[in-house]
């Protein structure tokens, strides 16, 4: 709920069998994506995944740590019958990512978001026992217009710390640096390199609802988190991109009601 309170909104409209299993999959996915931020020697942080590494192999051996997050997962591993290989994909990632250096392009990023967020919701759809090639192709492109809206949300933060993630051969084809962005500054190109990003997950979101009448219905509870996407895309166009403009660091107050409108008409 305070960490990732979109996904607390999305799991929330999960049915009631998968609903403390799919809570169980967010609290764990916090622990590695917040490694990164909260460290100042990647040793630590290869420690910590560590630690997150064992514990799966544990949970997987029957013998989980007696960490919360750990005994809740173990729980929805057994009830659900879950696939180890999600889980390691997840870890293997974000200790890839402890380095801070920018994406090196789009692809880059995208392979990022396909192993980690992508990860995520396939786990989400074996909670919900679906098991289907569509859902999993959906899930694929969801999942990384998620990665690439995450990124584009936490640029702000990050400028703050004088880093910038984003892929550099966007930044390059709009001769845009990463000082600029380091600045702040508003100028057009830098604008067009926010506007290349989110078209990308633009496009995610759009492939994943082209073969939307082959997915199963049962599938549809754990794309909702595309309706907090949505609205964010939608947002940023309003602000002609400008990633540091004061209203895309808000909280979304409607964003229970477009929710609940979403799961009401059964859509993604």
């Amino acid at each position: 709920r305070k960490r990732d309170y979109e996904g607390f909104l999305c799991s929330l409209l999960l049915p009631e069998e998968s609903r403390t299993s799919a809570f169980a999959l967010r609290a764990f996915n916090m622990y590695p994506f917040q490694i990164k931020d909260s460290i100042t020697q990647k040793t630590t942080g290869l420690m910590r995944m560590q630690f997150w590494r064992d514990a799966v192999e544990d949970i997987y051996g029957d013998n989980p740590p007696h960490q919360p997050v750990a005994t809740e997962l173990w729980r929805a591993v057994k009830r659900h019958n879950l696939s180890k290989m999600w889980f390691i994909k997840i870890i293997d990632e974000r200790e890839k990512n402890l380095d801070d250096r920018a994406y090196r392009n789009i692809q880059e990023l995208e392979t990022y978001a396909e192993n980690t967020q992508s990860a995520l919701l396939y786990l989400t759809l074996e909670t919900l026992g679906v098991r289907d090639i569509h859902a999993d192709h959906a899930a694929s492109h969801i999942g990384k217009a998620q990665g690439i809206v995450t990124c584009l949300r936490a640029t702000p933060y990050h400028c703050t710390r004088q880093k910038v993630f984003l892929p550099m051969d966007i930044c390059m084809l709009h001769g845009v640096s990463q000082e600029d962005f380091i600045r702040g500054k508003q100028e057009k190109n830098m604008r067009d390199v926010i506007y290349d990003i989110a078209s990308q997950a633009h496009i995610h979101l759009e492939h994943a609802r082209s073969f939307s009448k082959k997915v199963p219905v049962k599938a549809y509870p754990a794309f909702f988190c595309t309706v907090a996407l949505d609205d964010y895309l939608y947002n940023m166009r309003k602000v002609d991109f400008n990633i540091f403009h004061p209203s895309l660091q808000k909280k979304s107050t409607l964003l229970p009601l477009y929710l609940y409108i979403r799961s009401w008409k059964k859509t993604y």
